[in-house]
């Protein structure tokens, strides 16, 4: 099994909290979006043998790299790094990375997580997750037909087809059909909107008679804005850190800790309570404040505060009155 992982935009919804690091790589209970759904996805392939994991990004430098080849390797799987340059869309994105569209594939975009049953439908010859929304107009849509079978794809339905959303992960249990089908459409210079679309690779798929059964997700957490990250914070505490989780060398004192929580390596917490609900980085110093329903990430200082429903970038420094933020990276307030 190859997994393929497109994660070159920069995030622009979440601002500021992109502007120093891209989305995938915000940290949610002390990794990175793209770490938590690479984990999640490798722990439900049961008897597959996940052999490469290529990571499609823009120039983010070598750190980010090796930490993302790091979680491959820890994974058991080769790790690479390929380039997106140009945001020619998601079909482009996955050009990218052709070489790697070679027998059992997955493609998963990293900008949300989710809990789906991931028994993979070695009947058909792929699967896409999708979870049923109130309100469609905002996603990718697919059809279905009688048996079950995906039959179109919808990009963002002015007018209801479905209310089956694809949350961005898909099965192909030939890599080679999809690298077919984008080919064709790079070759022809089929773009819509100025980009190469998947969905228009995987309508030709259905057209030529391959199937495509739906998988069922049971949550979709997204991570576009500040207000759902928080939310999504929230949800993978609850979910992985039932039993809380404090790093060995941190320091609390005179303060009380209400869970879920995850508190990172090297932070302190003086004359506080904390939590539930809250996700503090490393070397973060919470003191005489009241901080709950947040994520808060490295290197800040927050004296005095009472917050709820937060986002903290790095290196903040925040200080007294009460407060419900979004702030970016290198600021003060006080």
């Amino acid at each position: 099994m190859n997994i393929i992982i497109p994660m070159a935009g920069r995030g622009k919804r979440l601002r500021p909290h992109t502007l120093t690091v891209p989305k995938p790589l915000v940290k949610i209970a002390g990794k990175p979006i793209v770490q938590h759904l690479v984990e999640d996805i490798a722990s439900l392939l049961n008897n597959e043998t996940l052999e490469n994991i290529v990571f499609i990004t823009g120039r983010f430098g070598e750190d980010i790299e090796n930490h993302l080849l790091a979680v491959a390797e820890k994974l058991g799987a080769k790790g690479e790094i390929a380039y997106q340059d140009e945001a020619l869309g998601t079909a482009h994105a996955i050009w990218c990375a052709k070489h790697a569209l070679v027998g059992k594939t997955i493609v998963a975009f990293a900008d949300t997580l989710f809990k789906a049953d991931f028994e993979l439908d070695e009947d058909s010859d792929g699967m896409l997750w999708v979870k049923q929304i109130d309100d469609p107009s905002s996603f990718g849509v697919v059809k279905l037909n009688g048996e079950g079978n995906i039959t179109d794809f919808v990009e963002k339905p002015k007018e209801f087809v479905s209310d089956l959303a694809m949350i961005g992960c898909y099965y192909f249990k030939e890599g080679k059909d999809l690298y077919a089908e984008i080919e064709f459409l790079i070759e022809q210079g089929l773009m819509k909107g100025g980009e190469y679309q998947l969905p228009d690779a995987l309508r030709r798929m259905t057209e030529k008679g391959k199937t495509f059964t739906p998988g069922k997700v049971e949550e979709w957490m997204d991570c576009g804005n500040a207000k759902v990250t928080i939310e999504t914070s929230n949800r993978v505490l609850e979910l992985k850190y039932s039993t809380p989780y404090v790093a060995s060398d941190v320091t609390i004192s005179n303060s009380t800790l209400i869970a879920p929580y995850y508190i990172g390596s090297g932070s302190v917490i003086k004359n506080s309570v904390v939590g539930p609900n809250i996700s503090i980085g490393e070397n973060t110093i919470v003191e005489d404040s009241r901080v709950s329903h947040s994520l808060i990430q490295d290197h800040t200082v927050i004296k005095g505060k009472v917050m709820t429903q937060s986002m903290i970038g790095c290196s903040v420094i925040l200080e007294g009155h009460p407060a419900q933020l979004s702030l970016g990276d290198f600021n003060e307030l006080k």
